[in-house]
């Protein structure tokens, strides 16, 4: 396939495209979290099926993420990008038509699997469709304004909440839908020609129960209590698919997962890293909202736009972190910055009933932001420098289901962390909040340890001028997708 120019009409719209596609994934990851009172005051839904709401289509776009790599490979990523946005609007249709939060999680697992269509071929074609030389600046453009995307949408949906009703807040994606939609008729198609053998669909299959047995286990166990009678079956069935998979694709032609991957140390560790950090983002975020909302009485519009100033700051930093980080190495830059956001957690640990903005929340949010502003981007070089260019398709879907299953992880277990089963969702919150904010943080000093020790100091490591940060709530639609390898 022909390259394209950044300036030429296919250029213009294929990162147009990724810009609209990206901010359409973080609006579905996170954006959500504002509208989670008055979703579960309306539907009179508990703290699990609230949790759900959320984590449905987290844990669905993780569990399909690394076959979907696949087929946009073999299918075409631009009609496989198509596809997902087709589903993904109509399943947001469906999200706000619906009138039980059973048909509510039901939507949003479909919004998910239009998720897992979108993720993995949006930025493949991208990189496919620029010229080499036109890459770097590309991903740039677009990691700026997909960030400014998602400093906007929180506010957008938390004014929808208000002043609308939460069922908009799943119509937001609408109008950006239909322009991807239209402008990638600009866009020519593009697949891996050397893609043979039969896809992996019993590792599909066992990758989608396994993932999916763990979280409801966590999920329901961490609500209702851990003697429910479905707990432990599904998350034995759960971790038994799970560990079926590695023998299993060992000796598949074309398997969902290359295990060959993580013979390499620094792979091994960027994903322990990446796991432990945005676990502590998912929680974090999640509870974050929730907190203000719930405990400090914030409306669902002031919640969302309490938390901007950590995107206007990363904003400011991570420009300066792209530069710096081929002299210095991503090591250390990693290992500061996750730990910077750490400090940042335990900040927020005092927020509470009578904290004011700028006391309490305010200072906590700056030094995330800043962390973030530090880490993210070295964390793309590093997963950059850790495989060759033939498996960038599928290191970033592991690098991808690695955050997305940390995150929700860490959503599933708040209400353990505060020993509340079976309490509702303020009273979770009110006894979970503090413990969360602990562990998150624990979670972020551990990560940032991991790539102190382990991550390759090497300098000279290729990454974007900017990328875009794990807001509050968003699990890995924002994780950087690596585009050029160097060893």
């Amino acid at each position: 396939m022909a390259t394209a120019e950044l300036r030429s009409t296919a250029g213009v719209a294929v990162v147009s495209a990724t810009i609209l596609a990206s901010t359409i994934g973080f609006l579905d990851a996170s954006v959500v979290s504002v509208a989670i009172p008055a979703i579960g005051a309306d539907l009179h839904a508990g703290v699990a099926a609230l949790q759900w709401v959320v984590t449905g289509y987290l844990v669905t776009v993780a569990a399909l993420l690394l076959v979907a790599g696949g087929l946009s490979d073999r299918y075409g990523r631009r009609r496989l990008l198509v596809a997902g946005l087709i589903l993904t609007l109509a399943a947001s249709v469906l999200c706000s038509l619906a009138n039980s939060v059973g048909l509510l999680i039901a939507a949003r697992i479909l919004q998910g699997v239009g998720g897992a269509l979108t993720v993995p071929s949006s930025l493949a074609l991208l990189n496919a469709t620029l010229r080499p030389q036109d890459r770097a600046r590309g991903i740039g453009l677009w990691a700026g304004l997909a960030t400014l995307g998602m400093a906007i949408g929180p506010y957008a949906g938390g004014w929808l909440v208000d002043h609308a009703s939460w069922q908009w807040l799943f119509l937001l994606n609408l109008p950006l839908g239909i322009a991807a939609l239209l402008v990638l008729r600009h866009v020519k198609e593009s697949l891996d020609e050397n893609a043979s053998g039969r896809l992996d669909l019993l590792g599909a299959a066992l990758t989608v129960v396994g993932f999916g047995g763990v979280i409801y286990a966590l999920t329901e166990g961490s609500a209702h209590g851990w003697s429910r009678p479905a707990v432990i079956p599904a998350g034995l069935i759960g971790l038994v698919c799970v560990i079926a998979l590695f023998p299993l694709e060992s000796r598949r032609q074309a398997p969902v997962i290359r295990l060959r991957l993580f013979k390499s140390r620094q792979f091994d560790a960027i994903n322990l890293s990446t796991f432990l950090f945005y676990a502590a983002l998912g929680g974090a975020g999640y509870i974050l909202y929730l907190q203000l909302e719930l405990q400090l009485n914030y409306s669902a519009t002031a919640a969302g736009a309490a938390l901007i100033p950590s995107t206007v700051v990363f904003l400011l930093i991570s420009p300066l972190s792209g530069a710096l980080v081929a002299r210095v190495g991503p090591r250390w830059m990693m290992a500061i910055g996750i730990a910077l956001v750490g400090l940042g957690f335990v900040y927020l640990t005092g927020l509470g009933p009578g904290s004011s903005y700028l006391g309490g929340l305010l200072p906590g949010i700056l030094l995330e932001g800043v962390g973030l502003g530090v880490a993210v981007t070295p964390l793309t070089a590093a997963v950059l420098a850790a495989v060759d260019n033939a498996d960038l398709g599928e290191a970033s879907a592991i690098n991808n289901t690695v955050a997305r299953i940390g995150g929700v992880a860490a959503i599933a277990l708040i209400p353990t962390l505060g020993g509340g089963a079976g309490l509702n969702l303020k009273e979770t919150i009110s006894t979970s909040y503090r413990p969360t904010m602990i562990a998150t943080a624990v979670l972020c000093f551990a990560a940032a340890a991991v790539a102190a020790v382990f991550v390759s100091r090497a300098t000279g490591v290729v990454a974007p001028r900017i990328a875009p940060a794990p807001p509050h709530g968003c699990i890995a639609d924002c994780l950087p997708q690596p585009l050029e390898s160097g060893r």
